[in-house]
């Protein structure tokens, strides 16, 4: 006898409605997953179908891998038959498309051992190509053009169908013819990119009934995982396959779909009672992670918006404390703040793992690196990498080295050729032969190479090195700040990044404005420097109890005993590009984003805000007004701390 005894009402209700289709609304630290896991060694307990007969779609292999433990676990505890995990067919959407697509090979037009891409091979491939069909790749890079492409597979569409959907004389219509010759390129290469992988899938169920009939009858159940952050694609495929059956189970929370940036389609989840017939609607409303205050807290923001699913969210436990809003002068004070109160939970017991900060933009983890740095607080940064090792404030560092020492030929070859100069590989053993042959430094054997001739490459180095002249001539009468904005502006570096539509690039254009900001607290440039190279001398640590600093998007499936959401301005949350590109769908999004960053909190949330923050655009801090989203949280729920602004 399967035992249900440990889930409650609702739970056991998702586990036991098996047949047709079923949406289980799960909001944050509700028990999805023991959901998920449970069901599917429910069905299989009660000999509904075998274990190879359940279809289960994750969105990481972490998870996936997570599921397979679970499950197996469950169903070894309730029967006599020893299971095992290699039967199941638990996976990511990739991984299970790609064991669908293998076998049928010949009908794609590859290999059976075809080759899959990753995104650095993508890339090198679309540099190819925008060589041969003589694209400006400055004004349209590769990563400019492969976004475009991923987003066209994601929505099923051909090169045809992008050629038509493209505004023309736009880098979207230069994407677009560049499509066909980047699908004929990975034909001769006997390979397929991550995004053809789910659309090839779908072009053959649609172009053969007699494979998708072998998979609609083989997959007895469909479950799926995080339904909220299907794209088109996935959501395509999932019909396809459930349309025999019907018995499809979707777990997911429409109140946090925060990713349409990567192709995902809140639309998906919303829209469920009207894409499978009579389904049941299981709402997973008891959260066991936060306290009362927190769900509360939550609840009342998350409602204002219009594009969701009504549920009650509710919790057992205490009270708890109120969330502290706190307003401070600017940056440099709130991290002081922040940094002040982890000391002392700390001090009281709580250890730095079990709390975090979750921002909104990856410039704003600056401030706190370098005050937990002098406060020897440790930390990891999780989903991407720490302030001064990101690449763009690498190399806006590396310019400043050169400028300051004209011998740095470590420097020197990071950033000749960034903005392109057309000094590629070949250019720069040249300059290591000449290095090595007359004793001198890499950029001083580069500066006689340049002198030697007239041709586009060496006048373009030439230019290079005036604008280093030009600029080591301004050290004494720029402030740091002011000289590496000069830098930055004159190199073309930020030119570079604004022509880019990559979303990354959009987000390093950020983190120069943070590091524009940094300078403004030292006096001259080698200062700077020095503390640098101390930073990351510091940062090499092999502490275990790290505190986390985290964007929000990083965070989703994490909880900690104490969260700080600092930033929470207009402007930041909500993002300024989500209100002025998204409008109201924006600012719903971004509430989301306010919703999964205080339920990760168990028992204390605090949310901060700063009276004043500058931008590259404007060095001089400027006035910033809270958070409209503060207005949401019910008062009860709320404990304001100072003057809130």
């Amino acid at each position: 006898m399967f035992d249900l005894s440990s889930l409650n009402k609702e739970q056991r209700e998702a586990v036991q409605t098996t047949e047709g289709a079923v949406l289980v609304l799960a909001g944050a630290g509700t028990g999805k997953t023991r959901v998920l896991t449970s069901r599917l060694a429910y069905i299989v307990s009660q000999h509904l179908c075998r274990i190879n007969e359940i279809l289960a779609v994750t969105f990481t292999n972490k998870a996936a891998n997570e599921m397979k433990e679970r499950s197996v676990n469950l169903l070894n505890r309730s029967s006599t038959f020893e299971y095992s995990s290699e039967k199941l067919w638990i996976g990511t959407f990739h991984s299970l498309a790609l064991r669908i697509i293998r076998p049928y090979h010949d009908l794609f037009n590859r290999s059976a051992n075809f080759t899959i891409i990753d995104a650095a091979d993508q890339l090198r491939l679309l540099k190819k190509i925008t060589a041969e069909y003589k694209v400006d790749d400055k004004k349209n890079t590769p990563k400019q053009v492969a976004y475009y492409i991923n987003r066209w597979k994601d929505k099923c569409c051909n090169p045809d169908d992008a050629k038509r959907g493209a505004p023309r004389f736009t880098a979207e219509a230069i994407a677009a013819n560049l499509y066909q010759p980047y699908q004929d390129m990975l034909a001769s290469l006997d390979a397929v990119d991550f995004g053809d992988i789910l659309k090839i899938s779908i072009e053959l169920f649609k172009k053969n009934q007699e494979i998708l009939q072998i998979y609609q009858e083989k997959f007895k159940y469909i479950m799926v995982d995080e339904y909220q952050d299907t794209n088109t694609a996935q959501y395509i495929w999932l019909r396809l396959l459930a349309m025999g059956h019907g018995n499809i189970c979707c777990v997911g929370d429409d109140d946090q779909s925060i990713y349409s940036w990567r192709g995902a389609d809140v639309g998906n989840i919303l829209k469920f009672d009207q894409d499978f017939k009579n389904p049941t609607i299981i709402r997973l409303g008891q959260n066991y992670r936060s306290t009362k205050n927190i769900i509360q807290a939550a609840s009342g923001l998350i409602a204002k918006n219009s594009m969701r699913m009504t549920k009650k969210f509710w919790t057992e436990e205490e009270a708890g404390l109120p969330i502290i809003v706190k307003a401070l002068m600017h940056p440099a004070e709130e991290a002081r703040f922040i940094a002040a109160l982890v000391e002392n939970k700390h001090k009281h017991g709580l250890a730095y793992h079990d709390i975090a900060i979750l921002v909104r933009a990856t410039f704003q983890t600056r401030v706190f690196e370098e005050r937990f740095l002098a406060e020897g607080i440790p930390y990891i940064v999780v989903g991407g990498l720490k302030f001064y090792e990101r690449k763009e404030v690498k190399d806006a560092i590396a310019y400043l080295r050169l400028v300051v020492n004209p011998d740095d030929g470590v420097a020197f070859e990071r950033i000749v050729n960034l903005p392109k100069r057309g000094i590629g590989t070949t250019s720069i053993n040249k300059f290591y032969a000449l290095s090595k042959e007359k004793s001198i430094s890499l950029p001083k054997a580069a500066l006689l190479v340049a002198e030697s001739s007239k041709s586009a490459s060496n006048t373009k180095l030439l230019k290079f090195f005036e604008q280093i002249n030009g600029w080591r001539q301004e050290i004494e009468t720029l402030s740091p700040s002011e000289l590496m904005q000069k830098i930055l502006k004159e190199s073309g570096y930020i030119a570079m990044l604004q022509s880019s539509k990559i979303l990354e690039d959009e987000a390093r254009l950020e983190t120069l404005d943070e590091l524009v900001k940094s300078l403004e607290e030292f006096e001259d440039v080698n200062e700077f420097l020095d503390y640098v190279s101390l930073v990351m001398d510091k940062t090499n640590t092999n502490n275990y109890d790290m505190l986390t600093i985290s964007t929000i998007h990083a965070a989703k499936g994490l909880e900690f005993h104490s969260v700080f959401i600092p930033g929470f301005e207009e402007g930041i949350l909500p993002h300024q590009k989500s209100i002025y590109e998204k409008g109201d769908i924006g600012i719903e999004e971004e509430r989301r984003l306010c919703y999964v960053a205080i339920t990760r909190a168990k028992k204390e949330a605090y949310i901060t805000f700063c009276n004043r923050r500058g931008s590259y655009a404007s060095p001089t801090p400027t006035y910033a007004s809270p958070s409209r989203f503060l207005r949401d949280l019910p008062k009860s729920c709320v404990k304001i701390i100072g003057s809130a602004g």
